[in-house]
């Protein structure tokens, strides 16, 4: 009897391992196919965290809003990067004047609304 019973248990294992192997395929092949994830893309900052106004700002100029642009132009232009120093010097001028022209801009170095909202933009 004690035989009869592991031949049946050893039995209904090799069919329940058949079971399971043949079943995640068949479970797996009726459900529906899943709709494509889109691929989310960088997107630059809008806001780096040093000011979120809009008031004009230009070459001599230094604060939290030339820290905020000069991020902005580093996530937005390419290129070698401005040093994050808040100082409104010629290179920042520069790369401003490269940035306006690039978007169409009125090319003046001066970062005002305009400017900012063309930094800010997505």
């Amino acid at each position: 009897m004690l035989v009869r019973h592991r031949v049946a248990l050893a039995s209904a294992a090799v069919l329940g391992g058949l079971a399971l192997s043949v079943s995640p395929t068949v479970a797996h092949s009726a459900a529906p196919a899943a709709a494509p994830v889109p691929v989310a893309r960088f997107a630059p900052p809008a806001y780096c965290g040093h000011y979120d106004g809009s008031t004009t700002t230009r070459r001599g100029h230094s604060g939290a809003a030339v820290r905020e642009a000069q991020c902005l132009i580093n996530h937005r232009a390419g290129g070698e990067a401005l040093a994050v120093d808040g100082v409104f010097g010629a290179r920042t001028e520069s790369w401003v004047v490269r940035f306006q022209d690039v978007k169409g801009l009125q090319v003046d170095g001066i970062v005002g609304p305009r400017t900012w909202a063309a930094l800010r933009a997505l």
